[in-house]
């Protein structure tokens, strides 16, 4: 399945990206009561799997009955495909191209920091160019999230606990970044991890360290690479942390970037994201996440 939330009165809500169009999961629920309701995608990581399969089988049953409330894509605002994750987890330098473009050594175990909630924004959504960065990056990553809670998980094992994957745009202030050791002041300003447009269910992705990846600014090819160049895979990293933190529904692990970002360039030839700029990342089977870069009021 295709997740999504959209706002609606002020909330988020449930869709599900079909063939047909975008079904509006609430509405199409208090139209067809025998269905436990299910408001918001992150009710979904406490369900166990069969009623994930009940929401599947919830799906085909209105679309054969004509009965699914569905909602224009033109018309919403979106919102992130995960609205509240307990822990936002990135790995860092973790491309052999991008290691090499930023002429860093291959990090022996994966290299971890966090980002917050306050970073979360949605598909289409302005974001603000915070007045104290004259160097904010695109970053596009492939983003895992957990559907159950795991410690000391297996590497053979580790994907069987994935709920889904999305496409993620892990926005860097490359001079905060760098003004310490520490990179959190410049991965955690406002809406500085759009993800989106859609969580897709690990059950249509058959292999995740093997999908294209792009980024595009103003419409020029800036990132064109492939999750298999990463140095760890996405069952090492699942298992390298959860052998240091339970790991929780609905957590999402950043799994770093390809080549192609703008500090990587050389320095005459460094053009950050200016107001006024579109970008967009976009992952094999996930989607296309676009967003509309703004001056800070």
């Amino acid at each position: 399945m295709k997740l999504l939330t959209f706002e609606k009165q002020g909330n988020y809500q449930l869709g599900v990206q079909t063939m047909q169009g975008i079904i509006d999961i609430a509405a199409s629920i208090d139209k067809n009561p025998n269905f436990n309701n299910l408001p918001d995608v992150m009710s979904l990581f406490s369900c166990n799997k069969e009623e994930i399969v009940k929401l599947q089988n919830f799906i085909q049953a209105i679309e054969v009955e004509e009965s699914a409330v569905f909602v224009d894509d033109s018309q919403i605002s979106w919102g992130p495909c995960v609205t509240k994750p307990h822990k936002i987890i990135c790995v860092g330098l973790n491309y052999r191209k991008h290691a090499d473009e930023t002429n860093a050594p291959y990090p022996e175990v994966p290299i971890l920091f966090n980002k917050f909630d306050n970073t979360l924004t949605g598909h289409q959504s302005d974001i603000q160019i915070p007045n104290v960065t004259k160097q904010l990056d695109y970053e596009v990553e492939l983003g895992i999230v957990i559907g159950e809670k795991i410690k000391n998980v297996k590497e053979e094992n580790a994907l069987d606990h994935v709920f889904g994957y999305c496409t993620v745009n892990d926005l860097s202030a490359r001079d905060l970044q760098m003004k310490t050791q520490q990179w959190l002041l410049g991965k955690t300003c406002d809406k500085f991890s759009p993800v989106g447009p859609y969580l897709v269910t690990a059950d249509e992705i058959e292999n995740p360290n093997n999908l294209a990846l792009k980024t595009y600014v103003n419409g020029e090819i800036r990132q064109n690479s492939n999750t298999a160049d990463m140095i760890f895979n996405c069952a090492e990293i699942i298992s390298y942390i959860s052998r240091h933190m339970t790991l929780e529904p609905g957590d999402i692990i950043l799994t770093g970037t390809p080549e192609g970002v703008v500090f990587g360039y050389p320095a005459e030839q460094q053009v950050y994201i200016q107001p006024g700029d579109e970008v967009t990342v976009e992952i094999e089977k996930l989607g296309s996440l676009t967003n509309y870069f703004v001056a800070e009021d």
